[in-house]
């Protein structure tokens, strides 16, 4: 392997702590420099790594002859144009999701990106890990049969009982649709292929929400998306998704992903994660405990990152691709416009299925 990419970071919030822990034990990137609205918190990151710079501004850092690649971290209203001020200035760019807010907005990343030669990357890079992965060899292995049906629950009170500024999880670009269901749409094509079609019905129970941590418990602030989505997908191979996104349960004893076929059933870990049990019912025995076949061992939020760098040197596709984020945004964007208009819709996109992460 040749030199690590160089990386700047774009961002010092809250989720780039879970980048820098991971950054400590790869081989194939090396963060460089920082810039953060916050000069105070970018200039913290510094501190804490050796030999990163503190650029400025995002035009600053995305001109620096030691950044190779832009890590993007800001919110997601911002992430498009981030990302396209780092492809203007030649630069690879991988950010968190969702990859942009409209479908223009990716449609035309991806363009630029193709036509400069760069890559797109996009988190989640959690399906990566040896959890979901698993479960990806176990029905490309036949060990379910054909797949017919899945199920995929993701079910919270709301992000307001623990996040100090929340409002960000009810404007438009969040809600439980926007903000968790790129984990599990991107896991359901890891192993199951693309979305062909889609409906769905969503609710709004509460138009305010009470913040309930943090210096400003107690204030309210205005629902402005949908907080309950329940929608069905086809994917392209035939099998059913059923999927569940929502704020409004308090409890639930769900399973976070299922997947079923004609021989037997699997149970999926948690996709926001990135290891886990997998479990492997086969048609009249019992549940069975699998062992790790597949994904990268001890990942952590960056892998993707990693594994962008490195298909850079081997000169083969990146598993968390824009191509993928494209697609999963195309799906949860046509899930809510199905459940406005009370139909099945078409999803356009289409992304394949990357290539799985094999020992």
């Amino acid at each position: 392997m040749g030199e690590p990419l160089r990386i700047g970071m774009v961002g010092a919030g809250k989720i780039s702590g879970a980048y820098l822990k991971t950054f400590e034990r790869l081989d194939a990137v090396r963060l460089t420099a920082v810039t953060d609205l916050d000069a105070g918190r970018a200039e913290a990151v510094a501190a804490q790594v050796p030999g990163v710079a503190v650029a400025g501004s995002v035009a600053e850092l995305t001109g620096r002859s030691d950044v190779d690649a832009v890590l993007n971290l800001t919110v997601p209203a911002v992430h498009a144009e981030v990302a396209r001020a780092a492809l203007d200035a030649g630069k690879h760019v991988y950010g968190e999701k969702p990859l942009a807010m409209t479908r223009e907005e990716a449609d035309s990343l991806l363009a630029t990106a193709s036509e400069r030669g760069l890559r797109v990357g996009c988190a989640p890079d959690t399906v990566l890990g040896t959890g979901v992965q698993t479960a990806r060899g176990a029905v490309d292995d036949g060990l379910i049969g054909t797949p017919v049906a899945a199920t995929a629950f993701m079910t919270t009170p709301g992000h307001e009982r623990w996040h100090p500024d929340p409002e960000l999880y009810y404007r438009p670009g969040g809600g439980p649709l926007l903000d968790m269901g790129p984990y599990y749409l991107s896991a359901l094509v890891h192993l199951l292929g693309p979305v062909g079609r889609v409906t769905a019905a969503a609710s709004r129970s509460r138009p305010e929400r009470t913040i309930g941590s943090g210096p400003r418990a107690g204030e309210r602030f205005d629902t402005e998306v949908e907080t309950h989505v329940t929608g069905l997908l086809e994917h392209a191979g035939g099998a059913l998704t059923t999927l569940v996104m929502s704020f409004d349960i308090h409890a639930a004893r769900l399973p976070r992903i299922e997947v079923h076929g004609t021989e037997g059933s699997l149970s999926v870990p948690d996709p926001n994660g990135f290891d886990g049990p997998v479990e492997l019912h086969r048609a009249g025995g019992e549940w069975e405990r699998l062992p790790v076949s597949g994904g990268y061992r001890d990942a952590g939020r960056g892998t993707g990152l990693a594994d962008l760098a490195t298909s850079l040197t081997e000169d083969r596709p990146h598993r968390a691709s824009g191509e993928l984020a494209r697609h999963v945004l195309d799906v949860m964007l046509t899930l809510l416009d199905a459940a406005r208009e009370g139909v099945w819709l078409p999803v356009r996109s289409d992304c394949g299925r990357p290539e799985a992460v094999r020992p």
